[in-house]
C-alpha cells in the first residue's frame, strides 16, 4: 500500500501568502467581497488570467488588511507567466486606488529594458499592453515616459521612468545634473517595479556590502518618505529565486505576496510540453533532423486546420561565438546542397541507428518516405523556408543577443511579416526574449560544457523556450494547451518543444538534475508503445455485462432555417474591416521591414465590392454550389455579397494597419486583393466549423455494455524531471486494480482520477448494502473508440432550457462530451447511472468547461424531462459537480446522498495498491 507523502520538515512558509489564502476562505473577511476592478481588464490588451487576478487580490489584501501596509513585496512567478501584464495591471491599480503617479521600472539588462519600453510606453509597438485609450471613471488617462519625475504634475497622468539598476544606483550616489537624486524620491511618492529581482540581492550573495550596492540604494529610496503618510513602494518580480538558501529565504520570507511556480504554470496548460531528443548523431545530422522535424511540424499544423501563419522556429545554441558562426556556415551549406537522393539516404540511415529512438522523428521520417513522390517539391520548400535570408545570427563578440541590431527581429518572430525560421546564438534565451513560436532547440556539442552551471543554463533555456504559442485553430486562438490527454500528433507537434541534445549518460544525469532543480517537467521523446487495458474476465460473466446498457442522449438535426446570417457561424462581421497589411512580402530587404515598427491605420477608399467579387473568383470554396452546402438558406451569390445578413459588401470599408511612412496611395491593388482573400479564407474556416447539424435532446438511448466497454490501448506520458510532479493532480500512471467494483484490470489515469477511484472504493460496501445486484465503476476513456464512430454515440449533449442551478443562461455548446466515469448501480427495482467528470484545472480553463457541469446538474434537476427509448421506466440518470482536488466541491458526499446512502467519512483514506506494469519503464509509485 502506498504511503502518503510527508511535507518536508524544512518546507518554506510565507506569511503574506498564507494570510491572503486564509482570507479567501474566511466568510467574514472583508477581502471575500473584493473583485478585480473593471478598469484593469478594461484598459489592458490582454484579459488577466486567473492566477494574475489572484496575484492582484493578494497584493490588494496586503495594502488594505495588513497594518502597516508592506512597502516591499515579491511576486515569484514562472517564466512566461505574464509578469509584465501583471505590472501593467498593478500600475493602474496603484494609480487609481492609492494615488501613485510615479513608477520606476528597473532591471539589470538593457534587453529587458527595451522590451519593457515596448510593453509599457511605446503605443506604436505590437507588444504594447495598454489599450489605445486608457479611461478610468470617464477620464482619459495618459502615460508619459520620463527621465525624471516632474515636480509639477499634470492631472490624469501616469509617469513611467525606465532605467537599469546600475543607473538608478549611480544617479543616487553620484550627483549629476538632470538625474534623479535622493531628493526626487523624497518629494514625490514612487512605486518601484523591479524585474528579474534575483539579480539585485548583492548582500545576500555573500558579497561585501558596499555603500553603493543596489540593495543599499533601494533601501534609501524606500526609506526616503518614512516621515510621510504616502510612502515609496518596491514591488519585485522574478521567476528565479533560491529559497533553499537560508539568507535568501530570510530576506524574502515576509515579503513574498504571491507564488506561481514553473511546474504549476506548465501543468495548468499555459506552456508547451517539453520533450528531450537524446541522440548520438553529429551536430550536422542534428541540424538536418531539426529542419525535417520543423518542416513536418508546419505541415501537421495546416493539416490539422491551423489558420493564419504557423512558422515554427529553430534555435541552434553554441558554446562560443566562433563555433556559432561556423555552425551557421555549415547549416547554410547543408540547406544549399540538399537534394532528394541524399535526403532519402539520410532518413533511411537515421532509421536504423540504435541511438535514434525519437517518436517525433520517426513520425517525420515516415511522412517523408510516404510522400517520396513529392520529395522534390518538399526539398524546394525547405530550401526556400531555410534560405540564408531567413537565418538570423544573433551573436556579437560578447555573446549577447538582444542588445544588437537584430533586437526587433528577435522580438517579433511570431509576426507574419517576420520570415526568420532559424536563430543561431551563444547566449541563453536571455531575460526579455519572450518568443512564443520556438519549437526546436538544438545543442551544438562542439566545446559545450557539461558541468552543473552549463546544464542549469540549458534548463533555463528550455524553460524560456516552453512558452505557449497561441496558434489559431478553426478560427479560434487559445492561450492554453488544447490537447492534453490526447495521444494524437496534435499534442506532439503543435504543443511540444523538442530539445535536441546528446546521448551521454553523465551529461544527461547532470541535465536531468538541473531540470529537477527548476521543477521543469520534461521527458525523453522516445517510442512509447501503448499498454492494453482489459475488461476483467469476472465482469464479463455478470448479467450487468451481458444485458446491461449505458445511456446517452440522442441528438437531433439542427434545422437549416437556423443558419440565417453570418453571425450564426460565429463570425463577427463588421462594416468597418480592420486588417494589417502584410508588407513583409514586398520586394525590400528584410532588415528594412523589421525596422518599420511604428504603424498607423489608414482608410483604403479604393476598396469596394470589386475586390470581394475578385477574391470569390480565386477561392474554390465560394463557388455557389459548394457555398450552398454550408449556407443552406442562401438563394444567390448576389445575396451573399450584398445581403445585410451576409457580407453586405456595398457598406464595407477597409482600414489597414501599415508602417507610419505609408500613404493610402502606396497600397497596391494586389495588396488590397490579398487582404480580401485572407479575410474570406478566415470566413471559410468559420463557415465549415460553424455548420453543425446536430444538437442534444432529452431522449436517452441505451447502448449494450458488452459492445462499448471493450479492451483498448493507451500510452502513458512520461516525465522524469519535476520534483513536485507527484503532488500534481495531472500525473498519469498505470495502476493495477484487483477490486471487483472496477471493471478493468488496470487504470491509466491521472492522480485526480485515481483519487476519485479510491474515494468511491471507500464507500463500495455501503453502496452494495443498498444496491444488491450491481455496484460498478466504468472508466469511459475516449481511447476506447478513438478511431470508431462508436465514440460519437457515447457523448452527452446539452438540451433543455439552458438555465443552470444559479438561474443563469448557459451558452449552448453543440458539441458533445464524454464524462470520465459512470457509477453503475442496480437493485431489484431499477438501474441508476451517475456521470462523474474530474477537473484538475483552474482559472480560465475551468470556467470554459463549466458548461459540462451545468449539463450534468441539469440532468439531475430535471429528471422528469428525460425520456427513454421504448418507454423504459426503470432507469435513473444523474450527474454530479466536477470532482476536483481533495474533493473541493464535496462531490462524494453529494454522490452518496444522491444514491440514498448515508455518507460516513472514512477514518482513513483507503488506497488501492499501486503497481507498476512490468511491461513498461514507467515508475509508478513506491513506498517511502
Amino acid at each position: 500500500m502506498a504511503k502518503a507523502r510527508k511535507t518536508p520538515a524544512n518546507a518554506r512558509q510565507f506569511p503574506l501568502v498564507d494570510q491572503a489564502e486564509q482570507a479567501e476562505k474566511d466568510l467574514f473577511s472583508q477581502h471575500q467581497s473584493y473583485e478585480i476592478p473593471e478598469y484593469i481588464n478594461g484598459n489592458l490588451i490582454h484579459t488577466l488570467r486567473a492566477y494574475q487576478d489572484k496575484a492582484i487580490r493578494n497584493y490588494h489584501y496586503t495594502q488594505t488588511q495588513i497594518k502597516p501596509n508592506p512597502q516591499h513585496v515579491l511576486f515569484n512567478m514562472a517564466t512566461g507567466s505574464g509578469k509584465t501584464d501583471l505590472m501593467a495591471g498593478l500600475i493602474l491599480y496603484l494609480y487609481q486606488e492609492h494615488g501613485y503617479r510615479n513608477f520606476l521600472f528597473t532591471v539589470n539588462t538593457n534587453s529587458v529594458l527595451m522590451k519593457t519600453k515596448d510593453n509599457l510606453v511605446n503605443e506604436n509597438s505590437e507588444k504594447y499592453l495598454f489599450k489605445d485609450k486608457i479611461e478610468i471613471d470617464g477620464k482619459h488617462i495618459f502615460i508619459k515616459q520620463v527621465e525624471r519625475f516632474p515636480r509639477i504634475q499634470q492631472d490624469n497622468t501616469i509617469y513611467i521612468k525606465l532605467s537599469s539598476v546600475q543607473k538608478v544606483s549611480d544617479d543616487l550616489f553620484v550627483l549629476k545634473e538632470n538625474t534623479m537624486g535622493l531628493s526626487d524620491y523624497e518629494n514625490q511618492p514612487v512605486a518601484v517595479l523591479a524585474d528579474e529581482a534575483h539579480h539585485y540581492s548583492a548582500s545576500t550573495k555573500s558579497e561585501k556590502e558596499a555603500e553603493n550596492t543596489w540593495e543599499s540604494a533601494i533601501n534609501k529610496i524606500l526609506r526616503a518618505r518614512d516621515d510621510k503618510e504616502q510612502k515609496n513602494l518596491l514591488l519585485e518580480f522574478t521567476a528565479t529565486v533560491d529559497f533553499d538558501k537560508e539568507v535568501i529565504y530570510n530576506k524574502y520570507r515576509d515579503k513574498v505576496v504571491y507564488r506561481y511556480p514553473l511546474n504549476q504554470f506548465m501543468f495548468d496548460g499555459y506552456s508547451k510540453q517539453v520533450k528531450r531528443i537524446e541522440t548520438s548523431a553529429s551536430d550536422q545530422d542534428k541540424m538536418l533532423n531539426a529542419v525535417l522535424l520543423s518542416q513536418f511540424r508546419k505541415y501537421c499544423a495546416y493539416a490539422e486546420g491551423v489558420t493564419g501563419t504557423f512558422k515554427p522556429v529553430i534555435m541552434f545554441k553554441s558554446a562560443k561565438v566562433a563555433i556559432s558562426l561556423e555552425a551557421n556556415k555549415v547549416f547554410n551549406e547543408l540547406i544549399q546542397n540538399l537534394n532528394v537522393t541524399d535526403l532519402l539516404a539520410f532518413i533511411k540511415r537515421q532509421q536504423v541507428l540504435d541511438s535514434n529512438d525519437s517518436s517525433a522523428l520517426e513520425l517525420a521520417y515516415n511522412y517523408y518516405l510516404k510522400n517520396e513522390d513529392d520529395l522534390a517539391k518538399i526539398v524546394r520548400e525547405i530550401k526556400q523556408d531555410f534560405d540564408p535570408r531567413n537565418v538570423l545570427n544573433a551573436n556579437d563578440t560578447s555573446g549577447n543577443m538582444l542588445e544588437k541590431g537584430q533586437y526587433e527581429a528577435l522580438n517579433t518572430l511570431e509576426s507574419p511579416n517576420n520570415l526568420y525560421r532559424v536563430v543561431f546564438a551563444v547566449a541563453k534565451l536571455t531575460e526579455g526574449w519572450d518568443v512564443l513560436n520556438l519549437y526546436d532547440i538544438v545543442r551544438i556539442e562542439q566545446e559545450a560544457a557539461t558541468n552543473k552551471n552549463a546544464t542549469m543554463v540549458e534548463a533555463q533555456l528550455i524553460g524560456r523556450g516552453a512558452r505557449y504559442y497561441p496558434f489559431e485553430l478553426d478560427g479560434v486562438k487559445s492561450y492554453q494547451r488544447r490537447f492534453d490527454g490526447d495521444s494524437s500528433n496534435k499534442q506532439l507537434f503543435l504543443e511540444t518543444l523538442h530539445y535536441h541534445t546528446m546521448n551521454e549518460p553523465q551529461y544527461l544525469k547532470q541535465l536531468v538534475g538541473s531540470l529537477k532543480q527548476m521543477d521543469l517537467p520534461t521527458g525523453q521523446d522516445k517510442k512509447n508503445p501503448p499498454i492494453e487495458i482489459k475488461v476483467k474476465p469476472a465482469f464479463k460473466k455478470t448479467e450487468t455485462y451481458k444485458t446491461g446498457k449505458i445511456y446517452y442522449n440522442e441528438v437531433e438535426d439542427v434545422a437549416d432555417d437556423w443558419f440565417d446570417s453570418i453571425q450564426k457561424y460565429g463570425i463577427t462581421h463588421k462594416t468597418d474591416i480592420q486588417k494589417s497589411l502584410n508588407y513583409g512580402t514586398r520586394e525590400v530587404s528584410y532588415q528594412a521591414t523589421v525596422a518599420l515598427t511604428e504603424t498607423k491605420q489608414i482608410h483604403i477608399d479604393r476598396f469596394d465590392d470589386r475586390y470581394i467579387k475578385k477574391a470569390i473568383q480565386r477561392l474554390e470554396f465560394y463557388q455557389f454550389d459548394n457555398l450552398k452546402k454550408y449556407l443552406p438558406l442562401l438563394e444567390s451569390m448576389k445575396e451573399f455579397i450584398y445581403g445585410e445578413n451576409w457580407l453586405n459588401a456595398s457598406k464595407l470599408k477597409l482600414f489597414l494597419t501599415v508602417p507610419k511612412e505609408y500613404k493610402s496611395t502606396d497600397i497596391t491593388a494586389d495588396e488590397i486583393l490579398k487582404v480580401t482573400i485572407d479575410l474570406l479564407k478566415e470566413y471559410e474556416v468559420k463557415f465549415k466549423s460553424g455548420y453543425v447539424k446536430k444538437r442534444g435532446t432529452n431522449r436517452f438511448v441505451g447502448y449494450p455494455i458488452s459492445e462499448y466497454l471493450t479492451n483498448y490501448n493507451k500510452r502513458v506520458p512520461e516525465y522524469d524531471t519535476a520534483n513536485l510532479l507527484n503532488e500534481a493532480t495531472q500525473k498519469v500512471a498505470v495502476y493495477d486494480i484487483s477490486e471487483d467494483f472496477y471493471v478493468y484490470d488496470r487504470a491509466i489515469v491521472n492522480k485526480l482520477e485515481f483519487d476519485l477511484i479510491t474515494r468511491i472504493q471507500a464507500h463500495v460496501n455501503e453502496l452494495k448494502a443498498k444496491y444488491n445486484k450491481a455496484v460498478y465503476l466504468f472508466r469511459m476513456d475516449e481511447n476506447m473508440h478513438r478511431e470508431s464512430a462508436k465514440s460519437e454515440k457515447l457523448k452527452l449533449h446539452q438540451y433543455g432550457s439552458r438555465i443552470n442551478r444559479a438561474g443563469e443562461i448557459v451558452d449552448m455548446h453543440l458539441q458533445g462530451f464524454q464524462p470520465d466515469f459512470i457509477l453503475f448501480l442496480e437493485d431489484s427495482d431499477f438501474y441508476f447511472q451517475i456521470f462523474i467528470e474530474t477537473k484538475g484545472m483552474s482559472g480560465d480553463r475551468f470556467v470554459s468547461e463549466l458548461w459540462k457541469q451545468d449539463l450534468l446538474l441539469y440532468m439531475t434537476d430535471h429528471q422528469s424531462e428525460i425520456e427513454f427509448e421504448d418507454g423504459v421506466d426503470n432507469v435513473k440518470i444523474s450527474g454530479l459537480k466536477f470532482f476536483t482536488a481533495k474533493d473541493g466541491q464535496n462531490t462524494i458526499p453529494e454522490l452518496m446522498a444522491m444514491s440514498g446512502v448515508t455518507y460516513q467519512k472514512p477514518n482513513e483514506q483507503i488506497d488501492l495498491l499501486m503497481v507498476a506494469d512490468p511491461s513498461t519503464d514507467v515508475i509508478i509509485e513506491e513506498d517511502e
